[in-house]
């Protein structure tokens, strides 16, 4: 396999990954959109998944734009105040959100398998 097409299929799969997980906070967030999505999982699994990959491209740009801004933002104080900065690892209450998000995934994927097993 051509790991182009291998960087191509993981990026996909990532974005089909986050795009579900946004897709399940705004169902659990919004009673409206509940009902929306909970349609659209009756639909045909190859549209949802693209749907998914849609909105999973936006959240990771938005993300990133995100993340370089906190970085920029960071990086201007740390110049003006010439302090080192501090470290880099997770606090456990972030680690904790990130495995509770890394479940949430994975039971999201099993889902997905489950329905496509179904569909099959």
């Amino acid at each position: 396999m051509n790991s182009d097409i291998l960087v191509q299929l993981l990026q996909k799969g990532f974005r089909v990954t986050l795009g579900a997980t946004a897709s399940l906070i705004e169902i659990l967030q919004d009673p409206q959109k509940r009902e929306e999505n909970l349609t659209k999982l009756r639909l045909d699994l190859t549209q949802l998944t693209e749907e998914w990959a849609e909105k999973g491209l936006v959240t990771e740009q938005e993300a990133r734009s995100f993340v370089d801004t906190v970085l920029s933002q960071r990086g201007g104080q740390a110049s003006a105040t010439a302090t080192p900065p501090s470290s880099t690892t997770a606090t456990p209450e972030v680690q904790g959100e990130l495995h509770e998000l890394t479940e949430q995934i994975a039971a999201i994927r099993m889902e997905l398998e489950k329905l496509r097993d179904k569909d099959s």
